[in-house]
């Protein structure tokens, strides 16, 4: 497996493995293929260098986007975890936990020392992979 940052030519890789990996969260994903490419672009903004993406054998499998530019509603710099998805056939494989100590390695590198996350209530799964991680 290979993690590297996000290039804006990712774009239509990161629609389509969106649309993929959000099938069953319907109260938690963008509708359409406009909203998701503008969400794309923001989480580019915010900060390029937290924004990754996964890959097995040249094809792309996951992403996630993190923020080390974010400060929490105490004023505190620290390291927002916006996004860690993986398509439905690639998960299971350790994948995630990847993406995830790769953006976690990332805010260490970037000096915070808090990540912080929101987890929609009824998405048991992202819930579940979490917790695992004792976050």
């Amino acid at each position: 497996m290979l993690i590297r940052k996000v290039k804006p030519e990712d774009l239509n890789d990161f629609i389509e493995a969106y649309i993929k990996a959000y099938q069953e969260l319907e109260d938690y994903k963008y509708n359409t293929r406009k909203e998701i490419k503008n969400y794309f672009k923001w989480l580019y903004k915010r900060d390029k260098e937290g924004f990754i993406v996964a890959e097995e054998e040249g094809k792309i499998v996951g992403f996630a986007a993190s923020d080390a530019n974010w400060e929490n509603r105490e004023g505190e710099k620290v390291l927002e975890i916006h996004e860690i998805f993986v398509l439905p056939e690639f998960r299971k494989k350790g994948i995630g936990a990847n993406l995830l100590n790769e953006v976690l390695k990332y805010g260490i590198q970037r000096k915070r020392k808090l990540a912080e996350l929101w987890v929609g209530k009824t998405n048991y799964r992202a819930i579940k992979f979490y917790k695992k991680f004792g976050l």
